[in-house]
């Protein structure tokens, strides 16, 4: 059997185990899943303590994802580019890093056919959430990025990205917008990061919350008769993604879909 789990801070409503142990059971892989919370103190101890106890693969959440690369001995271009690590496979005791929240986040756009090829696109968020949103954007040759910040004082941006604030945002429009930001979030679902004004100028709306299923944000763009998607399809992508890196297999869209359907269950609706 092989071994694999999550590392982070704190990790008590995970929904990873359920996905990759639906994962293992559907395709008959002998493999467990398990939480491991590690201490700030103590997570520079990772990569050996894989290697010892030959843990195949971890996925790796918040406050972790830059720590980690310096214990690996390979790191994937996606991830190099990004600055961040979510995924590590252990092979012939050597640790390669990788970033499938790129992958979902593609996968994610490509399964709604929102296609960002020559098109101008704004990014709401600079926290972790957007680099992986932005890297695959400048990847894709989008036209033109924006990246929103409340306080753009200090602040940089990669090169081929602008960054603008709120008030600048409503100078612009385009073809995609996209929440990294947490507003809108389970218990406060009945915000949205920006009003119907600024979502009415754009094609696609796309949101990475989700908790609820149905953001403030994804409701009014659906009012608007956009072209919509939610973040649960990312999380169940990108955790598809790291069982096909830890593998070595193509998993099949009918277990996507299950996963899609067992996970909306979780959330709350209304």
């Amino acid at each position: 059997m092989n071994y694999y789990g999550l590392v982070g801070e704190k990790l008590s409503h995970s929904l990873s185990p359920k996905i990759h142990n639906t994962v293992f059971k559907n395709l008959s892989i002998e493999g467990g899943y398990k939480l491991f919370e590690i201490e700030k103190n103590n997570i520079d101890k990772l990569g050996e303590s894989m290697k010892v106890l030959s843990i195949k693969g971890v996925n790796v959440t918040i406050p972790y994802k830059e720590k980690v690369m310096e214990q690996l001995d390979i790191i994937s271009d996606e991830a190099k580019e990004i600055g961040a690590v979510n995924t590590i496979l252990n092979k012939g005791n050597k640790l390669i890093g990788y970033n499938t929240d790129y992958y979902g986040f593609k996968n994610m756009l490509l399964d709604k056919n929102i296609l960002v090829e020559n098109k101008k696109v704004v990014v709401l968020g600079t926290g972790g959430a957007s680099k992986a949103v932005v890297q695959y954007l400048l990847d894709a040759n989008a036209k033109e990025i924006f990246l929103v910040s409340r306080d753009i004082q200090g602040k940089k941006s990669k090169k081929g990205v602008k960054l603008i604030d709120y008030n600048m945002l409503k100078e612009i429009e385009g073809y995609l917008i996209i929440n990294t930001t947490p507003v809108g979030m389970y218990p406060n679902s009945s915000n949205s990061p920006v009003s119907e004004e600024i979502i009415q100028k754009y094609d696609c709306v796309v949101d990475l919350i989700y908790n609820p299923i149905e953001t403030e944000f994804i409701k009014i763009g659906k009012k608007l008769g956009k072209i919509t998607c939610g973040g649960l399809m990312m999380l169940v992508l990108q955790g598809i993604k790291a069982d096909e890196i830890w593998e070595n297999i193509e998993i099949n869209k009918d277990i996507i879909e299950e996963l899609y359907t067992i996970l909306s269950k979780e959330f709350d609706k209304e």
